[in-house]
């Protein structure tokens, strides 16, 4: 399976599994990743999420070879991105997360992160658009000009300097992430669980106040992209393993 759940105590360990690739998800890794979001949610028993990625990633973010990658009802796309969640999810990032892969991590509450992990938003060198929230919750995460530099040029920044701007909450040696992570959850896990799930409630509702709008702009920004000759070219080049011609249209 690309993406397994292990039960530690009151929390759920996820991993997203597909090295070969990244971790990049295709439709399978969708559902998965929804299913165990809705596993997270469902079960009384279970009170804080751990995300992570087996192999040399978190997730290289989308398969561009698979059309039919996404989305899910409750989640929306990844099954995670849109979701209407209640309890602390910390994503463990132990490597590259690039494209939908920051995104995803821009999407859970908290973030541990090694020295060799690696964020960007690389989708402008494709022809395409950070469509899941990347261009709008970076710039709440990171210094606006650090995030236009991010969506402007598709270069990747480090751990260490995403922890110095307050993006990683923790900073950890190389293959040290998820055991961090995992004594994160605990310490969230000795608390009171309602408490917990009303305060976070407060800071994340009160943060996407604004994202009605955010979500609308990036769905009509998304869609001249995707008409554009660009666009086509870009994800040409990507399977094709060549650079890009671009025509500005």
């Amino acid at each position: 399976m690309p993406v397994t759940v292990e039960v530690r105590g009151r929390v759920l360990l996820v991993r997203l599994d597909r090295d070969a690739k990244l971790n990049a998800m295709d439709r399978e890794m969708t559902l998965g990743l929804d299913a165990a979001m809705n596993r997270l949610e469902d079960d009384a028993e279970l009170w804080v999420g751990v995300l992570t990625g087996n192999g040399r990633a978190f997730s290289a973010g989308s398969d561009l070879a698979d059309p039919d990658r996404n989305s899910t009802e409750r989640g929306g796309p990844y099954g995670l991105i849109r979701r209407a969640r209640r309890k602390p999810l910390i994503a463990a990032v132990d490597g590259l997360a690039f494209g939908g892969g920051f995104e995803m991590a821009l999407a859970c509450d908290l973030v541990v992160a090694s020295g060799r992990a690696r964020f960007a938003l690389p989708e402008v060198k494709r022809g395409l658009l950070a469509l899941y929230g990347g261009v709008f919750r970076g710039a709440r995460a990171l210094p606006l000009n650090l995030a236009r530099e991010m969506v402007l040029t598709g270069e990747p920044i480090t751990a260490e300097r995403a922890h110095a701007l307050g993006l990683v909450n923790r900073l950890v040696e190389d293959g040290a992430a998820l055991s961090e992570a995992l004594a994160l959850a605990d310490s969230i896990c000795a608390n009171s669980p309602v408490a917990v799930r009303e305060s976070l409630g407060i800071v994340n509702q009160a943060n996407e106040a604004s994202d009605a709008l955010a979500w609308q702009l990036s769905t009509e920004a998304a869609a001249r992209v995707r008409a554009s000759a660009d666009s086509r070219e870009g994800i040409a080049a990507f399977l094709e393993k060549r650079a890009p011609v671009w025509r500005g249209r």
